[in-house]
């Protein structure tokens, strides 16, 4: 009779132990996850980090594109001849016409800087519209996350507004009028030879907007590598590592 109260309680005890451990884990599980920093962060906290985040990385991008030679100057977005044109600018410079070609690949770059503000509006929106569940997820992806999730939310909307300002800003600087006087040397020189037609705006629009988010991806790679790039408090704290 001992032996069966003794077994009893030890099969009671064992019992309550795996109850309490299934339900340990269960808690556990319901935990946040604990940043690398040692610290649970609320999802509020992400939330307004991440914006915070793509506020500057945005508003540095637009502001350094807007410039003068700000796409002209950096080559890492300066915009180029189209690859079907580029024969005709390759002869136009062994023919002494240097000058018609690099007037042409100005003209698209100025395009692009006095159309770049424009970007600033359609990505604060964009920030604005960030839910919770996004932010985790950008915070936990890699260091362009917020960037490709800007081009998700922003591409067709950013085009839209972009094409008729690179439009007009093209007739400003003069790129159609600088375009023919290129393709009109070339057909002088050729007369057999024709440059082949393209839709110029939609390849200078283009262009701008790569450009646009190579900056801004590069704006979020150093805030979340560069601790000096973090200007803030709510964004040391929540890019600390």
């Amino acid at each position: 009779m001992r032996k069966t109260t003794v077994a009893a309680c030890l099969a009671l005890f064992l019992g309550a132990g795996a109850v309490y451990a299934a339900d340990m884990t269960d808690l556990l599980k319901s935990l946040p996850a604990i940043p690398a920093g040692g610290a649970v962060q609320d999802s509020g906290t992400v939330a307004s980090g991440l914006k915070e985040a793509l506020s500057v990385g945005t508003k540095n991008a637009v502001g350094a594109l807007s410039k003068t030679n700000g796409y002209f100057g950096n080559e890492a977005v300066k915009i180029l001849l189209p690859e079907n044109v580029r024969r005709v600018g390759d002869a136009l410079r062994m023919a002494g016409y240097q000058k018609e070609v690099d007037a042409f690949v100005l003209s698209m770059n100025r395009a692009a800087e006095k159309a770049a503000p424009k970007a600033a509006d359609i990505f604060a929106g964009a920030i604005r519209e960030m839910s919770i569940t996004d932010a985790q997820k950008i915070l936990n992806g890699g260091n362009t996350a917020a960037t490709e999730y800007f081009k998700s939310k922003t591409s067709t909307q950013l085009f839209d507004a972009f094409k008729p300002d690179i439009s007009q800003s093209m007739n400003e600087v003069g790129v159609t009028k600088a375009y023919k006087a290129m393709t009109d040397r070339y057909t002088a020189l050729m007369p057999f030879s024709k440059a082949e037609s393209f839709d110029l705006d939609r390849y200078v629009t283009n262009k701008s907007l790569d450009g646009l988010f190579h900056m801004v991806g590069q704006e979020e790679t150093k805030i979340r590598t560069n601790p000096a790039a973090r200007t803030t408090e709510l964004l040391k704290k929540v890019f600390a590592k």
